[in-house]
């Protein structure tokens, strides 16, 4: 008798979901990946950092990290703005860093429905090379060291793909879309 592998945390089954969240920390490719996703989806695209408050976006100008304080309000009102984007088409894509568990919970809480989140991961250097390389609106390149520091990586609980940064945009996105088959049944060409 033989026995079948045990499945990989990618191959597990997942929680139906219209809403999707490329989630990791700053410079992961959150905002390319997503952009890439929900063309492949024809979904909306909703980047997380648009929904930052002016004084979260000062803070991390600053290099002051953001306290959870900070954050609640921001992800509820993504969330929400995510749980409108997917009524008209039947799915959404958002861009967010989402790092904590309790970040991912309630966002699927505030949203009102299931969230696939799909965790891009790298390791600290790859990702100081992509932030230095990079120009960001109020991102301080400081900051990266306590994203790393605050990152809850996924649990094999959650509703989550976790995909490596070193393939192309369009793979990781190919990828991702390839987990959300049950999205073929919405009408997204509408």
């Amino acid at each position: 008798m033989s026995t079948a592998p045990s499945p990989a945390p990618s191959d597990r089954a997942l929680v139906p979901a219209r809403i999707m969240i490329v989630m990791g920390v700053a410079s992961s490719g959150k905002s390319a990946v997503g952009k890439a996703l929900a063309r492949r989806l024809h979904a909306p695209f909703l980047d997380g950092d648009g929904y930052h408050p002016a004084a979260n976006k000062e803070k991390m100008r600053s290099g002051i990290p953001l306290t959870d304080d900070d954050r609640w309000p921001w992800l509820e009102t993504l969330a929400r703005a995510l749980h409108e984007a997917a009524e008209p088409k039947g799915v959404a894509v958002g861009a967010c860093s989402a790092l904590k568990r309790s970040y991912r919970d309630f966002l699927t809480e505030k949203a009102g429905e299931p969230i696939l989140f799909v965790h891009l991961s790298g390791d600290i250097e790859t990702i100081r090379k992509r932030i230095e390389a990079r120009r960001h609106e109020f991102m301080n390149p400081n900051l990266l060291d306590s994203q790393f520091a605050t990152l809850e990586l996924p649990g094999r609980d959650e509703n989550v793909v976790t995909l490596s940064i070193e393939q192309p945009i369009e793979a990781i996105a190919a990828r991702a879309a390839k987990t959300v088959t049950h999205l073929k049944t919405f009408k997204r060409g509408q």
